[in-house]
């Protein structure tokens, strides 16, 4: 267990204390407290990334664990929001339902002894998905500053509309790539 590893696990571990922090009513200060936590477990898929690459500690385990923590990171954010009635449900269910399907095309693939690595349309992906959150989640800080409501709620629109429309473009992009991977014929 490496420390890009453990920091996987720390992201994982920062799912569950998000989601009390951003739903359960009555918390002092649960909706900044969950909004600073998204942001540290945000940046520690960056670091982990690095440390992996920089110290030459890439795992089978990091390769696992990594993509599904920010899954489980952005789907939880992405509920909760829809939840409180700040992102429609049709944007998580068109984000979480790519995330699923490239999850199923890289285990098909690698039933075929091939890995999928990241594409650039992923890694935008991914960071457009978490800039939008981040804005959301400041948009969902009401009460702080009134005078922003307007300017998070539009940065927040448009920023969910770019994460829809770079997700549906990454998803395809895996699938074109891939597509002898799914091959029914095999």
């Amino acid at each position: 267990m490496n420390l890009a590893n453990k920091l996987t696990m720390i992201r994982i571990f920062l799912v569950p204390i998000f989601l009390v922090f951003m739903v359960v009513k009555g918390i002092p200060y649960g909706k900044e407290l969950a909004t600073v936590i998204f942001i540290l477990a945000s940046l520690t898929d960056k670091l982990d990334g690095y440390i992996a690459r920089s110290r030459n500690q890439i795992t089978n385990f990091g390769k696992f664990m990594d993509p599904l923590a920010d899954k489980l990171l952005v789907t939880a954010a992405l509920i909760s929001l829809v939840e409180l009635h700040i992102v429609p449900s049709w944007v998580a269910m068109i984000i979480i339902a790519r995330e699923f399907a490239v999850s199923g095309l890289r285990t098909i693939a690698a039933a075929e002894g091939t890995v999928i690595a990241a594409s650039w349309w992923g890694k935008i992906k991914t960071v457009i998905q978490i800039i939008a959150i981040i804005i959301a989640l400041l948009y969902n800080l009401k009460d702080l500053s009134p005078a922003l409501n307007p300017i998070l709620s539009n940065l927040t629109n448009i920023f969910m509309a770019a994460a829809v429309i770079i997700t549906i473009i990454s998803g395809v992009d895996y699938f074109v790539k891939n597509k002898d991977s799914i091959r029914v014929d095999k």
